[in-house]
């Protein structure tokens, strides 16, 4: 029994097999910077690969898509043969893409944003192929690409733009927006930006294939079924596995044109992107210049700039707001100027909004643990993300917040009155509730990442 279990904890788990074979891809692709890799296919159904795809999905959740079918329902059914039935469907040419599950989710400014659900089947084959994909073309993307990156996010951005801003004296900034990045993107562009690495006719099927889903949508008539991304040969579904990596492979594209044609030189412009965001950094004088420069090159690229939201903006008369985060002149003690980074007021609302809704009286059916572990996942999220620069003062609105809101959720839930400050003081909230307590002063604060 002992030899066994030794033998059993010996095996390479698939985490490490993939590991193995994502290193191997990666040492090809960067040390042959012109290949073409002709047999993928086969990498992606290895049950290996679709055990550690479904890990990474079930992992991040997430609503089932047309189908109704949830990882609970396949994992009563039985995970390992739902496994081998998908890598059999994958082997034999069977798979088919289903159509995507359309929600609507609201924006911050009143709006709402499309939303795409594949069903888990089609999340488990493109995170496969995302396991398979992702290390060949992480050597082609460019320094300045910091969205869904491994070893990369959006604070290493933000320090960039800090950093272009206050030690280059690049203080003009052209804040652009684009227009539906997502929904936009040409597939016939992209998908020479994918042939270029991808000479595996299967894979770029089934990519393409992904791309042109068509898309079911609920109504109070029924079920509405639209083909717009097929009909229009644009878009990449955001909510699908697959989109992230299409939108940096075609926004690739601007960004090597940007130095090719010699924009950066000439304009000492530094860009720097995240999935859809971007901002040039310039020496003062050069923002105009920069400002059309880009628009032409987005407008070559069959992408449409947003022109209410993109703006050139000099600092220290103004100020930006990139990932959340205000970059501009603010003031020290003794009024002091510096250029620095704060959560935006966009962001401090919004995360006030989240908290009130999570102390809303419609949660009343939960259990106060629930509730608290709820709010602490989310206090510590927001803290970790909104760590950099004078974040006490914020950290102090929030937490006051977060007291008085879960103090008058608990007198309700009880059908008490009042404040609850005297039922439920500090000592209850952050001792007996547990409640996540963010940092009071500048020394408690997680070390940033270098």
């Amino acid at each position: 029994m002992t030899r066994t279990r030794g033998l059993a904890e010996s095996l390479p788990t698939p985490q490490e097999t993939v590991q193995k074979l994502q290193n191997s891809l990666q040492a090809k692709a960067k040390a042959e910077p012109a290949c073409r890799f002709y047999s993928l296919w086969d990498k992606i159904y290895r049950l290996d690969v679709l055990q550690e795809a479904y890990r990474r999905c079930e992992r991040n959740a997430g609503a089932a898509g047309v189908d109704g079918e949830t990882f609970e329902a396949i994992e009563s059914r039985g995970l390992a043969t739902w496994l081998v039935e998908l890598r059999e469907e994958l082997r034999a040419g069977k798979y088919r893409a289903q159509p995507l599950l359309r929600v609507w989710i609201p924006k911050s400014n009143g709006g709402q944003r499309p939303l795409s659900i594949p069903t888990i089947r089609d999340r488990v084959v493109e995170t496969a192929v995302l396991l398979v994909l992702n290390p060949i073309f992480e050597e082609d993307l460019l320094p300045n690409q910091y969205g869904f990156r491994p070893k990369l996010d959006a604070k290493m951005a933000i320090r960039r733009v800090y950093w272009n801003v206050s030690q280059n004296g690049r203080r003009e900034i052209v804040d652009a927006d684009l227009s539906d990045y997502f929904s936009t993107i040409p597939h016939g562009k992209l998908m020479r930006c994918v042939a270029r690495r991808v000479a595996d006719g299967k894979v770029l099927s089934v990519i393409k294939a992904w791309l042109t889903a068509p898309v079911v949508e609920k109504t109070r008539r029924g079920h509405q079924r639209t083909t717009e991304a097929r009909d229009k040969k644009r878009g990449a579904a955001q909510g699908a596995p697959i989109s992230p990596l299409m939108a940096n492979l075609y926004f690739r594209r601007f960004l090597l044109a940007w130095e090719q044609h010699g924009y950066r030189d000439r304009y000492t412009a530094l860009v720097v992107n995240y999935a859809d965001d971007l901002v040039i950094c310039c020496k003062p004088g050069n923002g105009p210049a920069v400002m059309a420069a880009m628009r032409h090159l987005m407008g070559r690229l069959g992408l449409t700039v947003n022109e209410t939201k993109t703006r050139l903006v000099t600092i220290p008369e103004d100020t930006i707001v990139f990932l959340g985060y205000e970059i501009g002149q603010f003031y020290g003690k003794g009024g002091v100027p510096y250029i620095g980074t704060r959560p935006s007021k966009k962001a401090i609302k919004r995360a006030l909004r989240e908290i009130h809704e999570m102390t809303s009286r419609q949660w009343n059916y939960s259990s106060t643990e629930e509730r608290v572990d709820k709010l602490n996942g989310f206090l510590r999220g927001w803290s970790g993300y909104f760590d950099q620069g004078p974040v006490t003062r914020t950290y102090k609105v929030i937490r006051q917040y977060t007291e008085r809101r879960i103090r008058r959720w608990l007198m309700g839930k009880s059908g008490q009155r009042g404040t609850g400050y005297r039922q439920y003081p500090d000592e209850y909230l952050y001792g007996k509730l547990g409640l996540y307590k963010l940092p009071q002063k500048r020394a408690d604060l997680p070390r940033a990442k270098a």
